[in-house]
């Protein structure tokens, strides 16, 4: 199983090559592997650890969904290949600004709320991952929208229960830590 994750991690980066976080130089493939890294403590599924790793490559690089599932039915066993596509997709945004020019953040951000009330417990395990990752980085860096972004992930929190119990205290936590 190392070898295909070891493989997704090798797509990610080349995903990603050229892209840094937000608010540091460190490449942009560190946060996936902090997310995946970080669901790896709470689960042993591999198709959770490669979305883990995927979870920002079709909405923040130009590989589309069809090249995405390309490389993971290429990759590794039909049905893993499937339920990984899914939680990439379920934790995609679909309502983006370039998309959805005419709704304002708050209105872009409901919607994809709702949307995201409907995803998988497994998706919302990576999705706890993923916040507590942005979590972290944002109240350090950017004090100011850190209260807009935590406010938006702890009404997330709230829709999204279903996944790994720990993770999902700790995210709780995570979105807490400036109110």
């Amino acid at each position: 199983m190392n070898a295909i994750i070891d493989a997704v991690l090798a797509f990610a980066t080349n995903a990603h090559e050229g892209q840094t976080r937000k608010y540091t130089p460190e490449p942009y493939i560190s946060h996936p592997i902090r997310v995946m890294e970080r669901c790896k403590l709470h689960t042993d599924r591999a198709a959770i650890h490669a979305a883990a790793l995927l979870h920002d490559v079709l909405e923040d690089t130009a590989v589309d969904a069809a090249q995405l599932s390309k490389f993971l039915h290429g990759l590794m066993p039909e049905s893993m290949a499937r339920e990984t596509m899914t939680y990439v997709v379920e934790l995609t945004d679909v309502y983006i600004k370039k998309d959805y020019p005419q709704f304002n953040r708050k209105t872009r951000k409901q919607l994809e709320l709702d949307r995201l009330a409907n995803i998988s417990p497994n998706a919302q395990t990576i999705k706890y991952a993923d916040i507590i990752d942005n979590a972290s980085e944002i109240a350090v860096h950017d004090p100011d929208f850190a209260r807009v972004l935590l406010s938006e992930y702890r009404q997330v929190l709230k829709r999204l229960v279903e996944g790994d119990s720990a993770l999902y205290r700790q995210a709780v936590k995570a979105a807490s830590s400036l109110s």
